[in-house]
């Protein structure tokens, strides 16, 4: 029988308003890790089955950023990943009906932008691209600020941004905020996300730190409202360093959005990527999206894996799910 922690991937629950503002980031306790890590491991032990493990796999997809960031990328190698995207698996019609979903995004290179917006015209997927000096994010700020405007000229919805971890660990904090603003503001309209490398910033504390300078920067521009639901993320990985994505860091930073909200109103998105391969291990991270932040984060507006190859394995759960057979390797393309 499932249990109700199970069932938080597809139940809503309702939320209160908005609590009052409290201490400030700065003035917040230490993470305590070995009770992060503790609760962080709890999710793994959770039973999802039946109707509620079909719903989560089709709703992991619709969440997901297929992403490809390779010195090899080509424009062919992007269209196909954007076939891909639009149509994970055009060759399965479930019994009950319900599309196998598109996924939330193509995630490219600044220069592949403009290949992938034209791939996918039409559809739904929207088009990210890393910017802003990925994956080292050591680049003078007006050449960061540059790529930023580029990749949104060519067609970007969503740019995924990272710090410098450099400045940052080096305690100069309000240079990192500064480069955060600037960066939204060369967004225009595009969503942005900001990648934090939490496998170079050494200690949980440091990656709660870093979400709450990230989320206070963005929401802090001068000249620019303060963003809506979602227009802001903030993102473990680049997925070129390891570790990347990990659950105890996950939940540190989903926390830190909890606590946002709980002050502001304002729901900042999150994105762990990197490392997140196996159907199993998705559904784990969306029951404690669930059981920290409420069901309003399950969706592509505030929830987002970046992976290259967890779909392959959600598709492979789905056909098992519904048909009782797995799809062979042949059957699933890798772009």
């Amino acid at each position: 029988m499932d249990s109700p922690a199970a069932r938080a991937i597809a139940s809503p629950v309702p939320r209160g308003a908005p609590r009052a503002a409290g201490a400030s980031a700065r003035a917040r306790r230490p993470v305590d890790a070995v009770m992060a890590e503790a609760r962080a491991a709890s999710f793994t032990k959770r039973s999802i089955k039946g109707e509620m493990k079909k719903s989560g796999l089709l709703r992991a997809i619709s969440m997901l950023d297929l992403t490809t960031l390779e010195g090899r990328d080509s424009e062919e190698k992007v269209r196909a990943l954007c076939r891909k995207a639009a149509q994970p698996d055009p060759t399965l019609a479930l019994p009950d009906g319900r599309p196998i979903p598109s996924v939330a995004a193509v995630c490219v290179y600044p220069t592949l932008v403009a290949v992938a917006r034209a791939a996918l015209a039409g559809s739904s997927v929207r088009v990210a691209s890393v910017a802003s000096g990925f994956p080292s994010g050591q680049y003078p700020l007006d050449v960061r600020l540059r790529d930023v405007e580029e990749a949104v000229a060519a067609g970007a919805d969503e740019i995924d941004m990272v710090i410098s971890r450099g400045a940052f660990l080096a305690g100069r904090l309000e240079a990192v905020a500064e480069e955060i603003r600037a960066v939204r503001r060369a967004c225009g309209p595009a969503h942005l996300k900001i990648i934090l490398e939490t496998g170079e910033l050494e200690t949980l504390d440091n990656v709660r730190r870093a979400s709450d300078l990230a989320i206070e920067a963005a929401s802090s521009v001068p000249g620019l409202p303060p963003p809506g639901d979602g227009d802001v993320f903030i993102k473990t990985s680049t997925g070129k360093v390891q570790p990347a994505a990990t659950m105890p860091v996950t939940l540190v930073m989903l926390e830190a959005i909890r606590d946002h909200f709980s002050a502001s109103g304002v729901r900042i998105g999150m994105k762990p990527a990197g490392g997140i391969r196996t159907a199993k291990s998705a559904l784990h991270y969306m029951v404690m999206v669930k059981e920290t932040l409420g069901d309003e984060w399950l969706s592509p507006h505030l929830f987002r894996f970046g992976a290259s190859t967890l779909l392959n394995d959600l598709l492979r759960q789905i056909r098992w799910a519904w048909t009782g057979r797995y799809a062979a390797a042949s059957d699933l393309s890798e772009g």
